[in-house]
């Protein structure tokens, strides 16, 4: 794709747009009010509207290599703050996908110079459940696994955060841990027992 015909694109979207709604901008203009943060992965086969089927001011979202929250990223630090303490969503997503590239990296051994701190968290996923990856002969299994863990332990980075704790407590945000298959085009749901992990890390991570 050119970037002329990107800037085509665009105008055919602002005309199908007013065709239908002559204040669609106005309106989009006036602000936003998300009920859901979906923090995904920048790759970009995985669309984080298209796939949820989400219109414009429905989420708002993060993408970043892997989708990995860490403490010490300001990026993600920044984004949950502001969509949980400003923007009052009710829903947080970490959605992964299989066959992630990043994930994919983590599991071999190669230098890849600026990429190895990031890519050292999902290690570090790795290292924490090394007996359940261990055990699992047949590589393709071994990878969508640490796909879905990754996952688990980045909702867990997030209930980590002094502002989703606060709003748990007080008015009862919800954290999800979805994969994206890209073979079949389906969303799901790990159905993460999150009551249980919170009862886990409360004694350690719990923020008043």
């Amino acid at each position: 794709m050119t970037t002329n015909q990107i800037f085509e694109n665009n105008r055919g979207w602002v005309n199908d747009k007013l065709t239908l709604d002559e204040n669609y901008f106005d309106n989009l203009s006036k602000g936003q009010s998300p009920e859901i943060l979906y923090i995904g992965c920048s790759d970009s086969r995985v669309t984080a509207e298209e796939l949820m089927g989400a219109k414009p001011g429905e989420a708002f979202v993060h993408r970043n290599i892997a989708n990995m929250v860490s403490n010490l990223d300001l990026s993600s630090m920044s984004v949950i703050n502001y969509a949980v303490v400003y923007l009052n969503v009710k829903h947080i997503v970490v959605c992964g996908h299989y066959y992630c590239g990043g994930v994919k990296a983590a599991m071999d051994s190669a230098d890849l110079g600026i990429l190895n701190p990031w890519l050292r968290n999902i290690r570090d996923v790795y290292r924490i459940h090394k007996i359940e990856l261990s055990a699992i002969e047949d590589e393709e299994k071994k990878y969508k696994r640490l796909v879905e863990l990754n996952v688990q332990e980045q909702c867990i980075n997030v209930l980590k955060t002094a502002e989703v704790q606060h709003a748990y407590r007080t008015r009862g945000i919800s954290v999800h841990g979805w994969v994206f298959d890209i073979k079949s085009g389906k969303l799901i749901d790990l159905n993460i027992d999150f009551e249980k992990i919170i009862e886990n890390i409360a004694e350690i991570y719990r923020i008043d």
